[in-house]
């Protein structure tokens, strides 16, 4: 769906897309795909997305080195969403499309409005991981009709209106099967429910760790934004917690008891495979990535699961 997008804004060869830094490659890999550079813009910390000053601030550059960014790729990390209002702000003033991946965020809301119904394209993942699923595959939304049929067009390589096999444009084979859209449509039916879930779990975890210090979780910064709390994620200051913990202890403790938890992402510039493209940052991404941990979080999670999550942490911290 992002490599869609960036055809259909004519991104080529030798541009220059804007991304969020800390994130998954996937929102990344398909700029590449189009010969296109990644300009990567590090986090801020209130909700761990795009920082909207260091945005600002690398548009101008580029402008000012003769290249002017033709999108921006804008992630809502672990179903929290961006600063919506700055970030759409700046983006308008210099005319710049947005792509909003919404990956992780199907059913969270900024101003009551869902997120992936911002930007000028949104993208959606259905990949076995995410709060509803088909396996994998995912959905490109527009308001935009003819952005959509051009998408159409090209997921299903590229086959013109004739009665034999014709073709005037490179096409690709992205299309979903009948069958796993009709298992992602019906799963629709119960989203609300699924966030409910993966909400109640962020407040399993708020009310464990509330009376330990050292830790904060990733939180709505106030009443405009709704989370699905995809994952519930939290920072470890070690300096603070009991015993001097650190995420990776929690994360070896669990892991011993085969209950999975996982590092934050690591920043897209710092990956060796992107180190060398050019970055704006403040080093907030990387704090998280040293210091964050995803704590279990399916939306199936039981109460005795809980009690064995909890049993674990209470060990870590000889509760």
């Amino acid at each position: 769906a992002v490599h869609l997008a960036l055809i259909i804004l004519g991104v080529k060869s030798d541009d220059e897309v804007i991304c969020s830094s800390f994130t998954f490659c996937g929102s990344v890999n398909p700029v590449i795909y189009q010969g296109a550079k990644p300009i990567f813009i590090d986090s801020e910390p209130e909700t761990w997305n795009m920082n909207p000053v260091l945005l600002e601030k690398a548009i101008k550059d580029r402008i000012n080195k003769g290249k002017k960014p033709k999108a921006i790729i804008l992630v809502h990390l672990y179903g929290m969403p961006s600063k919506i209002d700055e970030i759409f702000s700046i983006a308008d003033k210099y005319e710049i499309p947005v792509i909003e991946d919404a990956a992780e965020a199907l059913g969270s809301e900024y101003k009551s409005k869902k997120l992936g119904s911002y930007g000028t394209m949104g993208i959606l993942s259905f990949n076995g991981n995410k709060i509803i699923t088909t396996s994998g595959g995912g959905a490109l939304v527009s308001n935009n009709e003819t952005y959509i049929k051009k998408a159409r067009f090209l997921a299903t390589q590229a086959r013109d209106d004739a009665p034999h096999y014709e073709h005037t444009e490179i096409g690709y084979n992205y299309r979903m099967s009948n069958v796993l859209a009709a298992i992602g449509r019906g799963q629709l039916e119960i989203i609300n429910e699924r966030i409910k879930q993966k909400r109640a779990n962020h407040l399993f975890y708020k009310e464990y760790f509330k009376n330990i210090s050292g830790f904060k979780l990733l939180e709505e910064p106030s009443e405009k934004y709704f989370s699905n709390h995809w994952l519930s994620c939290i920072t470890v200051d070690s300096s603070k917690t009991p015993f001097n913990v650190t995420n990776h202890d929690i994360r070896l403790a669990l892991l011993k008891e085969n209950i999975e938890s996982r590092p934050l992402w690591k920043p897209m510039h710092i990956q060796p495979v992107f180190k060398n493209y050019p970055a704006y940052v403040n080093g907030t991404s990387e704090y998280l990535f040293n210091n964050g941990l995803c704590l279990p979080s399916g939306s199936n999670l039981t109460n005795n699961e809980k009690d064995r999550i909890t049993a674990c942490l209470d060990m870590v911290f000889k509760m």
